[in-house]
C-alpha cells in the first residue's frame, strides 16, 4: 500500500479506499458488514483465534511517537544545514566547490529517500541519513540565497513554512479540509503535472544561456508556479495528517511513526524550497 508526497512515493494510503493511510478495509462481497467484524475495520488487528499473538498496546503508534521522531528527523536536517552554512562558504572563491558538494548531497538524499520509499518497513538509520544529506543541500542553497539575494529571505522562508504547517494543521483539525478519494486524486494529478513541468523547464534550462528554461522559475510565471508549489505542499501536509490520524486510530505498529516522520519531513522540505524560491523571485523583482 503506497501513497505519494510531492517528491517520493511511500507507503501509507490504502488502495481500497484511495486515501486513508491506515483506514478501514472494505468488506468483501458477501462478507460481513463493517462493524460486525473488528478485523474488517482494522488492518492491524490480529485474530487471536488463529493463534496469532495479540499486539501489545505499548507497541502501537501514538502521537507522541510521531512528534518525537519528526523532531529527530527535522532536527537532523536543521543541524546539518547549519553546519553546511558555516563550513561550506559560498563566496566567489568557494561557491563552485560548495555547490558541487551540495548537489552531491542532494543526489545521495534522493537515492536514500527512494530506497526508503520502496522498503516495506521503516529504517530509522536510512531516514536520518536522508535528513543529514538533505540538510547539507539546504544549508548551501540557503546560504547562497542569503548572500546574493537578501540576508533576511531565509528567515522569511522558515517562518512561511511554519505558518503553512500551522495553518493546515488548524484547518485539518477544524475539518475545514477533508481528505477524501477525490481530494487525493486531485492532489496527485496536480503534483504529477507540476513535477513534469518543472522537469521540462530544467531540461530546457540546460540549453538556455540565461538558465531560465521556459520561464517557469522567474518573473510572473515563477511567482505563479511558486504559489502553486506551496499550495501543493499544503495539500500533502493534509494527506500526511490523515496518515498519522489513521495510524493512531487503528493501532498501527510503532515503527510506522518513522514513516510518518519521513513523510512530514519530505513535505516540509518541499514547502521550504518553494517558499525560498518564491521569496527570492519577489526580492529580485523588487530590487
Amino acid at each position: 500500500m503506497r501513497s505519494s508526497n510531492p517528491v517520493f512515493s511511500r507507503r501509507g494510503f490504502s488502495r481500497d479506499n484511495g486515501y486513508a493511510g491506515f483506514n478501514a478495509q472494505q468488506p468483501q462481497a458477501g462478507g460481513p458488514a463493517v462493524g460486525t467484524n473488528p478485523y474488517a475495520t482494522n488492518p492491524y488487528a490480529q485474530d487471536t483465534q488463529l493463534g496469532a499473538p495479540q499486539q501489545v498496546r505499548g507497541d502501537v503508534m501514538t502521537i507522541d511517537d510521531v512528534v518525537s521522531r519528526t523532531a529527530m528527523t527535522l532536527g537532523t536536517v536543521v543541524v546539518t544545514a547549519a553546519l553546511a552554512w558555516f563550513l561550506l562558504p559560498v563566496d566567489e572563491a568557494n561557491l563552485g566547490k560548495s555547490y558541487g558538494i551540495a548537489i552531491g548531497a542532494a543526489l545521495v538524499a534522493f537515492v536514500l529517500a527512494m530506497v526508503q520509499s520502496f522498503k516495506r518497513k521503516a529504517s530509522p538509520a536510512l531516514i536520518l541519513a536522508y535528513a543529514a544529506f538533505e540538510g547539507v543541500f539546504l544549508g548551501v542553497i540557503s546560504a547562497t540565497v542569503s548572500t546574493y539575494i537578501s540576508p533576511g529571505v531565509v528567515a522569511q522562508a522558515v517562518l512561511g513554512t511554519m505558518a503553512v504547517f500551522a495553518g493546515v494543521l488548524i484547518a485539518y483539525k477544524m475539518r475545514w479540509i477533508r481528505v477524501t478519494r477525490r481530494f487525493y486524486g486531485f492532489v496527485m494529478a496536480a503534483a504529477i503535472g507540476f513535477i513534469l513541468l518543472m522537469a521540462v523547464n530544467a531540461l530546457f534550462s540546460l540549453f538556455d544561456g540565461a538558465g531560465d528554461g521556459l520561464g517557469f522559475r522567474s518573473g510572473g510565471l515563477g511567482i505563479l508556479f511558486g504559489v502553486i508549489g506551496i499550495i501543493l505542499g499544503a495539500c500533502f501536509l493534509a494527506l500526511d495528517f490523515k496518515q498519522v490520524e489513521d495510524g493512531v486510530t487503528y493501532g498501527a505498529p510503532r515503527e510506522e511513526s518513522w514513516l510518518a516522520a519521513f513523510g512530514l519531513t519530505l513535505t516540509l522540505v518541499w514547502i521550504y524550497l518553494e517558499m525560498l524560491r518564491l521569496l527570492s523571485i519577489l526580492q529580485g523583482d523588487s530590487d
